[in-house]
């Protein structure tokens, strides 16, 4: 290495003159003193010439990198014209690397680089100049910046920065179909020589790609590759720089392809005949087998459509493709039967779904194979000769009658013997029995159609041999009608007609009802009875359609003869027995007017006034009950009146009872409910005077004698209350009558003195202070009054 830089510094130095003393100057290293003309060009004027002095021109320098040496590498010399060599111009150096990567002799002007240089690290430095008086330290020559650049060599091999490189092409292409595009990239400078021009090669892949040596495209070099003989490749690939020739510097990389398929190929079976075996009880839609058809194509060229050749196996057999495996599923369309066909045979088809017209020449994609198919034998359960039974039967038939029977077959080879019974969950009545051997069914019980029209239930079939195998079948009987109820006369049993009736009217229409079961074609016939025939106030018309009309045969007929009339009518049915019935129809006379409208058909309305109808009638009632209602409504109101004038009388305040725990309100709460239920009922017996009624007349106020100091409260309050209760003027809401009683749960028990058991000068009333502060100022009131009790004897 040190060699081959020492030779290309030597080469550069012959060749380029990059190496300049003073004695020697040269224009790409050194300082030139000499004076140089400047060409001035002036727009629209003659240009002229115009020599100016410069104390020093200079140019770039360049330094190799990489240098090995012992010795300081020479870079270049700097110079000034002022500089005689008589050591009074001292050379100074500033800048990138000044005295760090770059030194300079001050007396000489010699720059040497004193380490080693990276190009790719840094590729120039941008230095300054200066030329300056020793003794006087003055600048001789103005400061002028140069740079250094380094010189590139061939150290750095071509790097794939994106690589290792995936790619994939279409199997079967053409050659020089377009792969990948790879790049390297050189570190070197690529301006300068051939250091980072790359040439590309492939090292490994051969011969089946190639790449473009200058852009480093990859493409296909051998044609129809086929993905089923080999599906991956990898190929290595080389970046050398120098051109690629010899003592070049390579990198390389690798390079995976794959070949994507395209469906170059058909599908094709293993083998030309497919043999199944399929059991004849093999229910419908239930794949009976598989058959398979190779494609080695992946993926969507892969995918197989089965279809059966129309033939023998059309209607009886399908096929499907099961998407996972790609087979063609079998399936049973119909029921097998070994009895009658053994066997089967029948072509399957096998295409592809997503054809290549590139490949249409290479022959039909499909292919074709037989499928036999062996029924097999199973041993089944009998079958029964109709798939439902229906019979029919009239009700009321001894028990015992056979009304119908089922047959079943044991249809295998060999066949056995059938037993029969009928399934006790569907008929747990046991309304019918079966023989277990012929299958005639018979009544057990009577049947009754208008309990139950319709009988529903199962007959189960068996092989003797092999009792577990077993059929059902349904039985449907119907229970036939018997002409047992007489008809009815149909709603409405009564009816009416007007006083003014004429001869041959018809006042109603009847019809009849059956309970039975009436067979199309019943005729009801309608009569008088024969009681009722002669001398008839009314007669039946029979219209010969099951219906009849109740028709007048008087002229007129009055209510106050005789109001109401029975008419009997006989009804006969058609059936066999005949059956027939007497209905009898009430007949109410009532008044009509001209047009046959009724306008009453009650008996009061006789005694009524001839011109007086019903609609006045009601309007004078209803006036009446208006009249009445706002008579009671002003009674109350003057009555509430009254009672509101009394509440609220200033005269004669009390407290409420309601509120005699009321903290607030006292004797001017006044708005409560009425307690004159708290009188004495005795006194108001007594006294029949109203007392919730403040008397009009003014009496004289009560005499009340006055309270001695000794008297006791008890017989205050008594007196009170006996001058309330014989006052016939005294309200009913004093609320003295309340203070006997405190009330349950009064923590205070009672605030009165009756019914106490100490008297006042036994009482101690310091417990007064224990009641809270509501309670202050009578504990304090009566605290003074024991105090200054003057009975007390200190």
């Amino acid at each position: 290495m040190l060699t081959r830089n020492c030779l290309s510094l030597l080469l550069w130095v012959l060749f380029d003159g990059g190496l300049l003393t003073p004695l020697q100057p040269q224009p790409q290293q050194t300082l030139v003193t000499e004076p140089t003309e400047n060409v001035i060009h002036l727009p629209g004027r003659r240009s002229h010439f115009q020599r100016v002095k410069r104390g020093w021109v200079w140019n770039q320098f360049f330094v190799l990198e990489e240098y090995m040496g012992s010795e300081p590498q020479y870079v270049g010399k700097l110079h000034s014209d002022l500089d005689k060599g008589e050591g009074t111009v001292k050379y100074t150096l500033s800048g990138d690397g000044a005295g760090t990567v770059f030194t300079i002799d001050e007396t000489t002007g010699d720059i040497h680089a004193i380490r080693s240089l990276d190009r790719e690290e840094k590729p120039f430095y941008t230095l300054r100049a200066q030329a300056v008086d020793i003794e006087t330290r003055k600048p001789l020559e103005p400061e002028s910046e140069f740079i250094i650049k380094v010189q590139d060599i061939n150290d750095n091999e071509p790097k794939f920065l994106d690589g290792p490189y995936v790619a994939s092409v279409p199997e079967m292409s053409p050659v020089g179909a377009y792969v990948l595009q790879v790049k390297a990239t050189d570190a070197d400078d690529p301006t300068y020589g051939n250091s980072a021009r790359v040439v590309y090669s492939i090292l490994q892949g051969q011969p089946y790609f190639s790449i473009d040596p200058k852009t480093g495209v990859i493409r296909t070099a051998l044609p129809n590759m086929d993905r089923e003989v080999k599906e991956q490749y990898q190929v290595l690939i080389q970046a050398k720089d120098m051109g690629g020739q010899l003592g070049g510097l390579a990198g390389t990389t690798r390079v995976n392809i794959t070949l994507t398929d395209v469906n170059d190929n058909p599908p094709r079976f293993p083998k030309s005949i497919f043999h199944l075996k399929v059991p004849e009880s093999s229910p419908i839609g239930s794949a009976i087998g598989r058959i398979r058809a190779v494609d080695p194509d992946f993926g969507q060229n892969a995918e197989i459509e089965y279809n059966i050749v129309p033939g023998d196996g059309g209607n009886l057999f399908d096929i499907i493709t099961d998407e996972d495996t790609q087979e063609g599923v079998i399936k049973l369309k119909k029921p097998l039967d070994f009895e009658t066909k053994k066997a089967y045979t029948f072509k399957v088809e096998a295409s592809n779904l997503h054809l290549d017209h590139r490949f249409h020449s290479a022959g039909p994609f499909k292919d074709t194979a037989t499928v036999k198919i062996s029924v097999l034998d199973v041993d089944e359960p009998p079958v029964f000769s109709k798939p439902l039974y229906t019979m029919e039967v009239y009700e009321d038939t001894p028990v015992g009658t056979i009304i119908g029977a089922v047959t079943a077959q044991d249809l295998d080879v060999g066949s056995s013997a059938v037993r029969y019974f009928i399934d006790w969950k569907s008929d747990g009545d046991s309304y019918f029995t079966i023989d277990g051997t012929e299958g005639t069914i018979a009544t057990n019980e009577l049947l009754d159609r208008e309990s139950t029209a319709q009988y529903n239930f199962s007959i189960i079939a068996s092989k003797v041999s092999n009792p577990l195998l077993s059929s059902k079948v349904n039985i449907l009987i119907n229970v036939l009608d018997v002409n047992e109820f007489p008809p009815e006369i149909s709603v409405p049993y009564e009816t009416a007609v007007c006083e003014n009736a004429k001869p041959g009217q018809i006042i109603q229409i009847v019809s009849a009802a059956d309970r039975d079961l009436s067979p199309a074609g019943q005729q009801f016939s309608f009569r008088l009875s024969p009681e009722a025939a002669i001398k008839p106030n009314f007669t039946v018309r029979d219209f010969r359609n099951n219906t009849a009309g109740i028709e007048t045969r008087r002229n007129g007929y009055s209510r106050r003869q005789q109001e109401l009339y029975f008419l009997p009518v006989v009804i006969e049915d058609s059936s066999y027995p005949v059956q027939s019935s007497t209905n009898t129809m009430t007949i109410r006379v009532c008044r009509c007017d001209s047009d046959g409208t009724i306008l009453s058909c009650n008996v009061e309305a006789i005694f009524l006034p001839v011109g007086l109808s019903t609609g006045a009638l009601i309007a004078i009632l209803l006036c009446i009950v208006i009249l009445l209602a706002i008579v009671v409504l002003y009674v109350a109101l003057r009555r509430q009146k009254k009672k509101d004038t009394l509440m609220t009388s200033k005269e004669d305040i009390r407290d409420n009872v309601i509120h005699y725990d009321d903290e607030g309100g006292g004797e001017e709460d006044t708005q409560a409910f009425d307690i004159g239920a708290l009188r004495n009922p005795k006194v108001i017996e007594d006294n029949k005077i109203r007392r919730d009624i403040k008397p009009d007349s003014l009496r004289l106020p009560r005499q009340r004698p006055p309270v001695e100091d000794n008297t006791d409260i008890r017989d205050f309050i008594n007196q009170r209350l006996q001058e309330n209760d014989v006052d016939p003027t005294a309200p009913p809401y004093d609320s003295l009558a309340t203070y006997a009683y405190e009330g349950n749960g009064s923590v205070a028990d009672s605030l009165s003195s009756i019914d106490s058991l100490t008297t006042e000068a036994d009482q101690d009333y310091d417990y007064l202070t224990d009641w809270g502060p509501r309670f202050k100022v009578l504990a304090d009131m009566f605290g003074e009054e024991e105090s200054y009790n003057p009975d007390k004897v200190t």
